[in-house]
């Protein structure tokens, strides 16, 4: 059974012909011609999928981005202590991506869209699940380059690894000046190439390609622990990056747990919540009944429940519906309209009298031709006071000073009709002074 299953799972009858492989690992580490206008485009489409955050987008760049070959070379060049080849692989791959960041940064430059959208803040924090992926992903790369049944295996592997994204990103942070974005693309961007090319020296070695030359074994152990201190310097920080993930999403789990727990307190709800997982924060915003300082102190106790002892906890009031402070409010906003009221009120009284002179100015104005001896006029309005007489009635007085003798009984009637007239009103007092003696007419009696 155990010979069965080794055979079942044995790789060398799948194997390609070494020159074959061996062809095919130096055709894909060049980087001129066809290969090197492929990865100006693949940069320049990722790169644009990125800016517009289109996933479909960035996809395309990775399948058609031929930075795989001179990774996969590096690692074969080292399982074969070919190191003419490593050399040559270093060098076009150098070059590679130093044509990589030059075109991103270029793009990112000229581009009206500075916004970092998804697709790019993906790339700006990578863990020690970025290594396993590249660990295990070159080593689906290498195994697919060296058998006869490759299938679609190269095209999943670019698109696993995600070689340009990366870079692209880490062009638009040279770009946008902001250079934790590059720190953070360039190292995802390491990890990817370190762990290709180590699955690759695995799977070389495993394989047993030829070795093209006779190395001691002092310079061996050398190889290996050059080998060993690249994987080390490329993958602690990842496990630290990694701790702080694993840290972040058990925080936001917890407060979930909290908030769901917090949704009603004392009449109030919560309508709006926000988890800041990496500045362990949580902001509340309730409406409804106003939170006591007590409501406040009980939640924040809460947290302690739910494994957030220490979280910083932020409560906000968003509207409040308290029937007491309706009720004040309302009664508030009666006393400012009533004050309004009276104030408009003594505005029109005010107003009212401050017109009187004006309108006896224009009596006499309208007057005077008709009757050239009335010398002036006196305009007034007066209350009424009597044991029958409504407390609100009004009487409007007039007094015309006149040249003795000079208006006749029938002139002075005359003068009352034009002022029943003129002022829309069938009470009028009218009084004609000549010199200092006051003829009163009783016919237009006082109301």
């Amino acid at each position: 059974m155990i010979r069965k299953f080794l055979q079942y799972i044995d790789l060398r009858n799948e194997i390609e012909d070494y020159d074959k492989i061996h062809d095919e690992i130096i055709k894909g580490i060049t980087f001129k011609g066809t290969n090197l206008w492929i990865l100006v485009f693949a940069i320049i489409v990722a790169s644009v999928g990125l800016n517009t955050n289109s996933t479909a987008v960035v996809i395309g760049a990775m399948l058609i981005s031929p930075l795989m070959g001179p990774i996969n070379g590096m690692g074969y060049s080292l399982a074969t202590y070919d190191f003419v080849l490593f050399r040559k692989a270093i060098s076009n791959f150098g070059f590679a991506v130093a044509t990589s960041l030059l075109t991103s940064t270029l793009y990112f430059l000229l581009s009206p869209v500075s916004t970092a959208y998804s697709e790019l803040l993906a790339r700006t924090s990578p863990t020690i699940y970025d290594v396993i992926i590249a660990l295990f992903g070159g080593l689906a790369g290498i195994v697919a380059v060296s058998s006869k049944l490759k299938g679609n295996v190269i095209p999943g592997v670019a698109i696993a690894t995600a070689l340009m994204p990366p870079l692209c990103t880490a062009g638009y942070g040279l770009a946008s000046g902001q250079y934790s974005f590059f720190l953070g693309a360039f190292y995802l961007f390491t990890i990817n190439t370190v762990f290709i090319a180590i699955s690759s020296l695995i799977a070389s070695r495993i394989f047993r390609f030829p070795i093209t030359m006779e190395v001691d074994a002092l310079r061996k152990r050398k190889i290996n622990r050059w080998i060993t201190a690249v994987i080390l310097i490329t993958v602690l920080p990842s496990f630290y990056f990694g701790y702080l993930l694993v840290q972040n999403e058990k925080f936001a789990e917890n407060a979930n747990r909290f908030i769901g727990n917090v949704t009603i307190v004392g009449g109030s709800y919560l309508i709006k919540s926000d988890v800041n997982p990496a500045k362990r924060q949580l902001t509340l915003v309730y409406g409804g009944n106003t939170l006591s300082n007590e409501d406040k102190k009980d939640i924040k106790l809460r947290l302690k429940d739910f494994d957030l002892t220490g979280a910083e906890c932020e409560i906000e009031q968003g509207f409040s519906s308290n029937i007491q402070e309706l009720s004040e409010t309302q009664q508030l906003k009666n006393k400012l309209n009533a004050t309004i009221n009276s104030l408009n009120k003594t505005k029109i009284k005010v107003d009212s009298l401050r017109s009187i002179p004006q309108q006896g100015q224009q009596m006499y104005n309208e007057i005077k031709p008709l009757f050239p001896q009335i010398k002036s006029c006196a305009f007034a309005i007066s209350k009424v006071f009597g044991e029958q007489i409504n407390d609100s009635s009004e009487v409007r007085m007039i007094v015309f000073s006149v040249e003795p003798g000079s208006m006749s009984d029938t002139e002075q009637q005359k003068v009352k009709n034009w002022l029943k007239a003129r002022l829309g009103k069938e009470h009028v007092n009218a009084y004609f002074v000549e010199d200092i003696k006051v003829k009163s007419d009783s016919t237009l009696n006082s109301n």
